[in-house]
């Protein structure tokens, strides 16, 4: 049997951080979906717009051979939703979300993978800053 793979996040300023996360969340099924954080969802969590439009993020996920779609997700509040409505049968994310999401368990298997060390959109923007 097949399975479905959703991931979130915001993928501004795309790295390797990214990539070896959407990798794994690939690795887990047949089927991988992305849900991109819309610019207004990342500046009611950050206050700040990302570098990038959430177009150009939505194109730059997309291009990626092992992402099979994309969407723009523009509430945190409809996470269910989107699980229901993308049949995923696996919600994957990062570890800096550990138990976060664990309250859709009662729908689909809930992954937490490790970070890419030593590497962070915040930091390189911060550093791009000072330079």
């Amino acid at each position: 049997m097949s399975k479905r793979v959703i991931t979130f996040g915001t993928f501004d300023v795309f790295h390797v951080g990214h990539l070896n996360i959407l990798e794994r969340c690939a690795s887990l099924g047949d089927t991988l979906i992305v849900g991109v954080s819309s610019d207004e969802l990342n500046y009611s969590k950050k206050q700040r717009y990302p570098i990038y439009d959430q177009e150009s993020r939505l194109k730059i996920t997309q291009s990626l051979r092992f992402v099979d779609e994309v969407f723009i997700e523009n509430s945190l509040e409809k996470k269910r939703e989107y699980i229901s409505f993308y049949k995923a049968d696996i919600l994957a994310m990062g570890d800096d979300w550990q138990g976060k999401f664990d309250e859709f368990s009662d729908i689909c298997e809930v992954i937490y993978f490790p970070r890419t060390p030593s590497i962070s959109t915040t930091e390189i923007i911060e550093i791009a800053k000072n330079i």
